[in-house]
């Protein structure tokens, strides 16, 4: 198995509404916030690391190909794909090229070769810092969100959740390997963005958390992302 090529991917993320991804402090501090978003602890800036990215796009991927429901919510193996057959084999394949398999299962693995994708954290893009600072904004914001008694109408268990807010910008990049003999993983990984980009990042989607938008440095990227169709019939 030969290395053809390395395929970077760069651009920027826009967020259409506040994020958090959790720092994951145990330690609460009296005046503090519940759930802090994760800073660089050097800058104090928040970012979104790439993790993050990778597995909201895999596990979108898998629930597009109908893998999800045949593993009870784990990541698919390669014993998921030797179960498979037809178009869903096929995309249970691409998934563990890109994204990778257990250390378990390393004899089979070594048919599919490395892990194709690496997902870069993403750090505050610089100019938009400047911006923050020129204009003087905050670059987190801190939402305040609670149960409602449907009786009373009175606030319950108030709760503090910092969030970076929209219009933030983020520099993104994630590198390709192509290996000889590989199909075209360029478009399944534009197509797993994509759902990304009509789903949600970090936590509390569900309530309008995590709204994204990718812009791509290269045009070529840029018009197949846009012309991606997810759910042709």
């Amino acid at each position: 198995m030969r290395l053809i090529s390395i395929k970077e991917i760069k651009g920027i993320i826009t967020l259409q509404s506040g994020l958090h991804i959790g720092a994951g402090d145990m330690d609460m501090k009296i005046g503090g916030v519940d759930n802090p978003v994760i800073k660089h602890p050097h800058t104090n800036q928040p970012y979104i690391p790439g993790s993050s990215i990778k597995g909201k796009v895999r596990s979108l991927l898998e629930m597009k190909s109908g893998l999800i429901s045949k593993t009870e919510g784990k990541p698919v193996s390669i014993s998921d794909m030797k179960k498979c057959e037809g178009q869903q084999r096929s995309e249970c394949q691409k998934i563990l090229q890109l994204f990778g398999c257990s250390g378990s299962e390393s004899e089979d693995s070594m048919k599919l070769g490395p892990t194709r994708v690496s997902f870069a954290d993403c750090p505050l893009n610089i100019q938009w810092i400047q911006d923050c600072v020129d204009r003087n904004l905050p670059m987190t914001e801190v939402k305040s969100e609670n149960s409602i008694n449907r009786i009373s109408g009175t606030a319950l268990n108030p709760r503090f959740t910092e969030r970076v807010p929209a219009d933030s910008k983020f520099d993104f990049s994630v590198s390709l390997k192509q290996m000889e003999g590989d199909e075209d993983l360029l478009d399944y990984l534009l197509t797993g963005l994509k759902l990304l980009e009509s789903d949600a990042l970090g936590g509390s989607g569900s309530r309008g958390y995590g709204r994204i938008k990718f812009e791509f440095t290269d045009e070529i990227i840029k018009e197949k992302f846009n012309n991606l169709n997810l759910f042709q019939k």
